[in-house]
């Protein structure tokens, strides 16, 4: 549902049988009237599996999810007051979710507290916190969750949530411990080539991880304004594959990726960089 007059919804929702959606995404910024006309709606989607909220009232919305029993999905996009509010959110939920995506969102420590005590999220297979600012919060809920969820995460996708190299290490030891994990991307954080070699130390017994998407480490930067320099890139980037092949996970796919400082989009680097335009000769 995206930004339309509710009387034009409510009148798509009349002849749409209710109890038959699965998947529903909300990109509406709605005054609390008009939502309080949608929310009978919302309890009504009994078999509800996947659910997106963007900027939107999330602590009237939550409030039905306890009428969403098969809710299994859910995606908090770019909700601007969701800071210390988490719990409200999460603590109506009545059912084990196997994903858990918040974007963009600012949060607290006792946000990440109450997440990684929250009964609803212990069976996660993804779990994802890109844009999540983290610099300044004692990651140790953080590595209670990892703990807690090691024997089904799937995903994990910590892009761009300011990870320094102190708080990134502390993760390690439970991230060792997730058998489960295919994926793990954590782009856009300001990581040393150290951290990065430890972190291939202590995944190295993953067997299912085969993709790592990692930011360009700190060495491969040419000065403060993140100009990258792509023959040091190209330098640190062969010293992890080779360090891959001599533990025998030569097949595991590495890949950094970090933002242009000219436009914004990606720089990847695997075997050879895929550059954006700025980096292109005229």
């Amino acid at each position: 549902i995206f930004t339309m007059p509710m009387k034009s919804i409510r009148k798509i929702l009349k002849v749409v049988q209710l109890d038959s959606i699965q998947d529903l995404e909300v990109n509406c910024i709605w005054k609390l009237a008009t939502l309080s006309r949608f929310l009978p709606h919302l309890g009504r989607m009994g078999n509800l599996r996947r659910l997106l909220l963007s900027e939107n009232c999330v602590n009237q919305l939550s409030a039905q999810f306890l009428n969403l029993p098969h809710l299994q999905e859910l995606y908090l996009d770019s909700i601007s007051f969701l800071e210390g509010r988490l719990h409200q959110v999460l603590r109506c939920l009545n059912t084990p979710l196997e994903t858990l995506s918040i974007t963009n969102c600012l949060i607290s420590e006792s946000d990440l507290t109450y997440l990684s005590q929250c009964p609803s999220v212990s069976l996660l297979k993804d779990l994802g916190l890109s844009g999540v600012n983290l610099t300044s919060l004692n990651l140790e809920s953080l590595q209670v969750l990892i703990e807690r969820t090691s024997a089904t995460l799937q995903e994990l996708d910590l892009d761009e949530c300011g990870i320094m190299d102190s708080q990134f290490s502390a993760l390690l030891p439970s991230l060792s411990g997730c058998s489960q994990l295919t994926t793990f991307s954590f782009c856009g954080n300001p990581i040393s080539m150290a951290v990065l070699e430890s972190l291939l130390h202590h995944t190295m017994g993953l067997s299912k991880l085969s993709h790592v998407l990692y930011p360009a480490p700190l060495e491969s930067y040419e000065d403060v304004h993140g100009t990258l320099h792509l023959g040091l890139l190209a330098q640190l980037h062969a010293r992890l594959k080779q360090l891959l092949c001599k533990s025998g996970r030569s097949s595991m796919f590495w890949v950094s990726a970090s933002p242009c400082p000219h436009c914004g989009d990606q720089i990847l680097y695997d075997t050879e960089p895929i550059l954006c335009p700025c980096y292109l000769p005229d």
